[in-house]
């Protein structure tokens, strides 16, 4: 199973694309919504961010929606 988490937020349609992209390839992942989730957000700012979506795909920290990253990120698991 993929190490995949999906830092999002309420109200982000980005956040749902990510998490609907993950969900048509069939890969499980970590959702951590930072709008509820005290101890995500001090991750997500750990990580460097206070925006969503980030998402982590391994070692990979990737921010926005970019399917050409996310397809790049998978493959390296």
């Amino acid at each position: 199973m993929p190490d995949v988490t999906v830092y999002s937020s309420n109200m982000c349609s980005t956040c749902e694309m990510v998490k609907q992209f993950l969900v048509l390839r069939g890969v499980e992942f970590t959702e951590k919504n930072v709008s509820v989730d005290a101890d995500g957000r001090a991750e997500l700012i750990a990580l460097g961010y206070d925006a969503t979506p980030v998402t982590v795909i391994g070692d990979q920290v990737l921010e926005g929606f970019d399917t050409g990253e996310i397809d790049t990120a998978l493959q390296t698991l």
